[in-house]
């Protein structure tokens, strides 16, 4: 039997090829999701380890940063979304990209890791300064920490579409954040606070806004404890 499947991955399997259309066919969003790839800078050779994949559409730009001689592990809790990332795999017949499912939260993965990317993903968590913390660890001192994230705006001539921003956050999420009392608030502060935290622990982090301040993107490497 395998692990139990809770409303969170359920609603993410449900949904998981609905999910992938907006994940690549949100205008925008490529051009977002290769910045934030760019900004990360992971080198020819080396292993990435994308927390909370999805359904992949970040795996092939990470495969071309690391090349044919470098690895990528993509790591999701939701069967379903894995399924479409592993389609995305086997098309093209990649034989240095894997997918496992497992908890980003808590990273089942072995051996050396030389970065970890996150997109769309510390918002969800109820410590993301905590789970910088494991990743930081998890790559040690020299290692590389990228995020993503959409939050929103506080640039006044994109604050009348922060309404529109509400409604694709509730909509596109499962019921837990749909049925919090204050969704936006809550992402707004665990978004700044993974971002914080990842500036915190590296020597040169970089920090941006794209899409009038709604996208987050932080990059860094990590420093000596």
């Amino acid at each position: 039997m395998g692990d139990p499947v809770g409303p969170t991955q359920e609603f993410y399997t449900r949904w998981a090829r609905l999910y992938d259309l907006l994940a690549v066919g949100t205008p925008g969003i490529g051009s977002l999701r290769a910045a934030a790839v760019d900004h990360l800078a992971p080198q020819p050779g080396e292993t990435v380890v994308e927390m909370g994949c999805g359904t992949g559409a970040n795996l092939p730009l990470l495969r071309d940063q690391v090349g044919p001689n470098g690895r990528v592990i993509g790591v999701d809790f939701s069967p379903g979304v894995l399924a479409v990332a592993a389609e995305r795999v086997d098309r093209p017949g990649w034989e240095n990209v894997h997918v496992l499912r497992g908890d980003g939260t808590q990273p089942p993965v072995n051996g050396a890791v030389d970065a970890v990317f996150a997109s769309l993903v510390v918002g969800m968590v109820d410590d993301p300064a905590a789970v910088i913390d494991q990743w930081a660890d998890l790559v040690g001192a020299g290692g590389r920490i990228g995020l993503l994230d959409l939050a929103r705006s506080t640039k006044p001539i994109a604050r009348p579409l922060n309404g529109l921003f509400r409604r694709f956050v509730t909509l596109a999420n499962p019921r837990s954040v749909r049925q919090s009392t204050s969704p936006l608030s809550t992402l707004d502060r665990r978004v700044a606070a993974a971002h914080r935290r990842l500036d915190e622990r590296c020597y040169d982090s970089q920090y941006e806004t794209h899409a009038l301040g709604f996208a987050r993107l932080s990059a860094g490497t990590v420093r000596e404890p």
